[in-house]
């Protein structure tokens, strides 16, 4: 861990109805959640009122997934969700504390949108605005902006770094203390503190400036989640927080090392950038408790749902027996995937259903357990140098807050490991990183 007062920062995930596929059956669950407002900010206020450090909004701009086999999209929940930009300042104006970070995309965007939207959110929020920047990932993205394929790697991964070097000149455009309103002078603001990018690379020319003052923060928190070499580089250079996804300790161990590691050649010092990975958690009373949660969403598993989820590495099932043993249909588009998944349900002896099942299980890592079990897990990451903190991404929601405050929380408490007050008013104070000088 590098944070300087030796407590983890706590991030709460809130797209769509939480991190499980199933979460918009739960009978707990409402079904349209994901387009009123009033749903999030009322899962907003809880994450405040359990002074965590921020909420996330992930973000695709299209519906990215196919209708293969036929009848399975109709039965995905996400493809109905609020603009995430809009949603944060909508929830920054009804909330005091709680950071706002949300996921705008560099290849669908121009630079000046982004500074001037994230400045106005910081300028709303009193300074709780987060950038998480991506290059977007999927074909579908490419259909909605005049483009037939999607961007390649190098290219995306090129135009996110300019894209980010813009953004933050952007930022910079006035000093703190530019705008000075002196009614008796008529002087609105002193020239020499104002800095016009004039920016002009391969991929943007970008004159400036931004007509938005300096924000709160000095500038609003940029996130990233590089994985990749290029994604690395990138949040080296400019994140002040990743979110990584790793599945074992020693895994998260050596990501962690590498990108602190990689912090001294940009100037910077490894407690500048916070490194949180993902988390969902499945917690109760008794271990048997939180499994029963874990297994009633695993049943509610629509089965053409879990067929699509093997569809892209297995090739189309629809015509087997979902409680039968998983085929090999041959002709799959990565055989070296396909085989590990087949290689596992021959050693196991899976049925179609059974194996779905075990994909559906997310990306992130799950935590199924009591509140000991699973904060023994998130302490020895924390104290063991592989989590700065953990962004949580709840199977449900507003469930999944709940079981955070009732349970995880008061162990962590119990621990020194978690704030009982917020320590500022603005983002960057609550993670500890140091207040930014202009021009840095």
């Amino acid at each position: 861990m590098t944070t300087k007062d030796g407590k983890m920062r706590l991030g709460l995930s809130m797209r769509y109805l939480g991190y499980h596929m199933a979460a918009w059956r739960h009978p707990d669950v409402p079904a349209d959640g994901a387009i009123h407002f009033d749903y999030f900010l009322s899962t907003a206020k809880k994450a405040q009122d359990a002074r965590l450090d921020m909420i996330f909004f992930a973000d695709g701009i299209g519906i990215r997934a196919n209708d293969k086999p036929k009848g399975s999209l109709a039965r995905d929940a996400k493809n109905a969700e609020l603009e995430p930009l809009t949603l944060l300042a909508a929830i920054g104006a009804c909330t005091s504390n709680i950071g706002l970070v949300a996921t705008a995309s560099t290849t669908y965007n121009e630079p000046f949108h982004i500074a001037r939207k994230y400045a106005s959110i910081d300028h709303i929020s009193g300074g709780r605005a987060g950038w998480n920047v991506v290059t977007s990932w999927s074909q579908q993205e490419a259909w909605n902006f005049s483009r037939d394929e999607h961007l390649g790697y190098e290219e995306r991964y090129e135009r996110a770094d300019e894209f980010v070097e813009v953004v933050k000149k952007l930022w910079d455009s006035w000093e703190d203390d530019a705008f000075i309103r002196d009614k008796a002078t008529g002087v609105f603001y002193e020239a020499s503190r104002l800095h016009t990018p004039n920016h002009k690379g391969k991929h943007f020319s970008v004159r400036g400036p931004l007509n938005s003052a300096r924000t709160p923060q000095g500038r609003p928190i940029v996130v990233q989640a590089g994985a990749a070499e290029a994604g690395r580089q990138l949040a080296a250079r400019n994140a002040d927080v990743v979110y990584s996804n790793a599945a074992d300790f020693d895994g998260a161990k050596a990501y962690y090392d590498d990108l602190k590691g990689r912090l001294a050649a940009h100037g910077r010092a490894p407690d500048q950038l916070l490194i949180m990975p993902g988390i969902t958690l499945y917690v109760g009373e008794t271990r048997q408790e939180a499994q029963d949660k874990f297994d009633q969403l695993q049943d509610l598993i629509d089965p053409l749902s879990g067929l699509a989820l093997l569809y892209g590495v297995l090739g189309d099932l629809s015509e087997y027996d979902i409680d039968g043993p998983v085929p090999d249909v041959g002709n799959q588009r990565v055989r070296s995937i396909a085989e590990n998944l087949l290689s596992t349900a021959r050693k196991e002896n899976l049925t179609i259903r059974q194996m779905y099942k075990r994909v559906a299980s997310g990306n992130n890592r799950q935590l199924i357990g009591t509140a000991k079990d699973i904060v023994d897990d998130m302490e020895a990451w924390f104290k063991g140098g592989a989590a700065d903190g953990f962004n949580i991404c709840p199977p449900t929601l507003p469930q999944g807050i709940d079981d955070v405050a009732r349970f995880i929380l008061p162990e962590l408490r119990r621990r020194g490991l978690f704030r009982t007050e917020y320590e500022s008013s603005t983002l960057r104070g609550n993670l500890g990183l140091q207040p930014l000088k202009f021009g840095e």
